[in-house]
């Protein structure tokens, strides 16, 4: 687990933590800079070279990788003295993360590592701390000594403190604690009462229960406040204390906006976990939810971050999580399974003409969701529905709130 506390760190101890963001800086520059190098050399033919310029690296010359980066930097220390200021094993940390986004780029897909100014640079992980280093008022870091902190919530009694990462953010200075306890902890199994989720855009989620919860405007908000920040900062020259000044308001702001929809994602979580012990959600997209006429209101919301938090929160409640297929969930009859046909975006009731079933468009796409989730859970749970002493088998009245869940449980 990670722990997220705000430090309250003294001048001295802020010098320190911009000095090391800034030699974590230069190491990345030039690691992401050598490698970038040694694949320009490779990229001529081997009987042509560039009219105007060209990489010149000797053949023989291995990739460099995080060990090769490594071992230099060691001997790097030599020559640059600044480089013994900042503790050893944060500047291997720098490496690593490099070369874990160097893996990244070419086994999934993700953008090419970029070069950072000192605006972008703004962590650093200590892979370790001492023996004890943690207060209640205060906590231990290598080279900068103890820290006062604001202990949000105590250390879960078992965990130990793996890796400690500090955060520059708009608002302030942030350690990031991994805790880790060992201990095996399995899965969560299907039990208890099935619940589908809806989401959209008129209404955040629906549940399979007859909920409908409508959707914060997170932004919308603050958009003025926003706005007129923004139109200020195009008169004021770059580089200028008045500039950083006025984009560390909009960062203060747009970091307000972040958490205010992170806090009501969780508490959402926790209410919808409740009283329930399987949640079934679509497998969409949201990326491309974020390309079309509706991409603010998309990302606005933060879809992709609500079912990232739920699924943690089910896991952390031992509550059953699964996808099911989107496809047509808002064209089929939920009491009977026919098809009712496409709907546009202004129909907002479902009415099936064949068993007469009434409700709201989101509520009865929920309905079908958690129809094919309980479906999806394959034959061995449809069999332990007779058997109702059976491990992790479900109850027979969680399977009974509509028409086509009785043929289920039948």
């Amino acid at each position: 687990m990670t722990h997220e506390h705000k430090l309250q760190p003294t001048s001295e101890q802020i010098a320190i933590i911009e000095e090391t963001l800034d030699v974590c800086r230069s190491v990345w520059n030039f690691a992401l800079r050598e490698r970038k190098d040694w694949c320009a050399s490779r990229k001529s033919s081997i009987n042509a070279c560039s009219i105007t310029a060209e990489y010149i690296i000797s053949v023989d010359e291995p990739f460099p990788n995080y060990h090769r980066q490594a071992k230099k930097l060691t001997e790097a220390k030599k020559i640059y003295p600044e480089l013994k200021l900042v503790h050893s094993q944060v500047l291997q940390q720098t490496l690593r993360t490099l070369d874990r986004a160097w893996d990244d780029m070419k086994v999934r897909g993700f953008g090419f590592p970029r070069f950072k100014n000192k605006y972008r640079m703004r962590s650093f992980v200590f892979p370790q701390l001492g023996k004890e280093p943690i207060r209640n008022d205060a906590i231990k870091f290598p080279k900068l000594g103890w820290v006062r902190w604001r202990q949000s919530r105590p250390i879960p009694e078992g965990f130990e403190v793996k890796q400690a990462r500090i955060v520059r953010k708009a608002s302030g200075y942030f350690v990031m604690l991994s805790l880790q306890l060992k201990v095996n902890v399995l899965s969560p199994i299907p039990h208890g009462h099935p619940r589908g989720l809806d989401l959209g855009f008129d209404k955040f989620v629906a549940t399979s229960d007859g909920e409908e919860i409508k959707r914060p405007r997170f932004l919308k908000t603050l958009q003025r406040k926003l706005k007129l920040l923004q139109r200020r900062l195009k008169n004021k020259p770059y580089g200028s204390n008045n500039r950083y000044k006025l984009n560390q308001k909009i960062a203060r702001l747009h970091q307000r906006i972040s958490d205010t929809r992170k806090d009501w994602h969780f508490k959402l979580s926790h209410h919808l976990v409740k009283d329930a012990g399987m949640i079934f959600v679509e497998d969409l997209n949201f990326v491309s939810w974020q390309r079309g006429i509706l991409s603010s209101s998309s990302a606005d919301a933060g879809f992709g971050q609500f079912v990232n938090i739920l699924e943690w929160v089910c896991w952390k409640t031992d509550t059953y999580f699964a996808k099911v297929d989107k496809n047509g969930t808002s064209q089929t009859c939920p009491d009977c399974g026919a098809n009712t046909g496409k709907k546009t975006l202004d129909v907002r009731l479902h009415h099936c003409h064949d068993c007469g079933y009434t409700t709201t468009r989101d509520v009865a796409a929920s309905q079908e969701i958690r129809n094919r989730g309980v479906s999806a859970l394959g034959h061995s749970v449809l069999e332990n529905v007779c058997k109702l002493d059976a491990t992790g088998s479900i109850g027979h009245n969680t399977l009974v709130g509509t028409g086509r869940s009785r043929k289920l449980a039948s």
